[in-house]
């Protein structure tokens, strides 16, 4: 098992759900966890639970963002979880309703990479995790706010590990279809839910710094077999393998 022992991480979102579940792991693990969220009962319910710190507040206000980091100290580790979504009939919903996906999902974790990487930068070390999803790229979707968003956060984290290669990984996980309180209800019971284990296990083997070469690759919690991946990174690297990328149609006589 992965021990983070004299670590720091701070997981957004972490009142419910996924980002709970990754903060109890990582707690579990031996690291110190901050849990940020704006619901401050659910918000300090897990704190408490796990030993960690509570920090309340929005992701999508920088003051909010900024004070989490203050009041933490230094982080090892940013899981970068608070999400969102609508189920809306895209041109029936209010813009500014559309526009707060984007804020949550993509502002939300542009706000928190800034507030800690200067400091991972200067102390030489520290990790980053966002959570993507597959709704980035699988097909038949019809909610423009959350898939447009999330292909947005993607393209986010694969960018920012090009800039930060070699001094701060950047990983881009899918936790794959979980049940929570965002997806109860809105999917049968035969779809392909996944545990809801695999992705705070995946972003646990992430912390403990042995998989830093599949920094930008696309990695889904229950599919991707990281230490096979690792195992083969040359050719991951030589195919651009678990990478989202246009597929260009040949030339076809018709």
């Amino acid at each position: 098992m992965t021990e983070l022992a004299g670590q720091r991480a701070l997981v957004t979102g972490g009142g419910r759900g996924i980002g709970e579940n990754i903060a109890r792991e990582l707690a579990a693990a031996g690291a110190e966890v901050g849990v940020s969220g704006r619901t401050a009962d659910q918000v300090e319910a897990v704190a408490a639970a796990i030993g960690g710190r509570a920090l309340v507040g929005d992701v999508t206000r920088r003051e909010d963002v900024e004070r989490w980091f203050a009041e933490l100290g230094p982080v090892d580790l940013l899981v970068a979880n608070a999400g969102t979504g609508n189920r809306g009939v895209s041109w029936e919903l209010d813009p500014a309703e559309w526009w707060q996906v984007f804020e949550v999902n993509v502002l939300g974790v542009h706000l928190c990479c800034n507030a800690v990487i200067p400091g991972m930068l200067q102390r030489g070390r520290g990790r980053i995790v966002i959570v993507g999803s597959g709704a980035s790229y699988l097909p038949g979707a019809t909610d423009t706010s959350y898939t447009s968003s999330k292909a947005a956060i993607c393209r986010y984290g694969e960018t920012l590990a090009n800039a930060l290669a070699d001094r701060i990984p950047v990983f881009v996980i899918s936790p794959g279809l979980v049940r929570t309180a965002m997806t109860e209800g809105h999917f049968p019971d035969d779809a392909p839910w996944t545990p809801p284990e695999c992705a705070p296990q995946l972003v646990l083997k992430l912390a403990g710094g042995g998989y830093d070469a599949l920094a930008g690759r696309y990695l889904h919690a229950e599919h991707s077999d990281v230490d096979e991946l690792v195992a083969h990174i040359d050719e991951v690297r030589e195919q651009d393998l678990q990478a989202i990328r246009l597929q260009r149609a040949e030339v076809f006589d018709l």
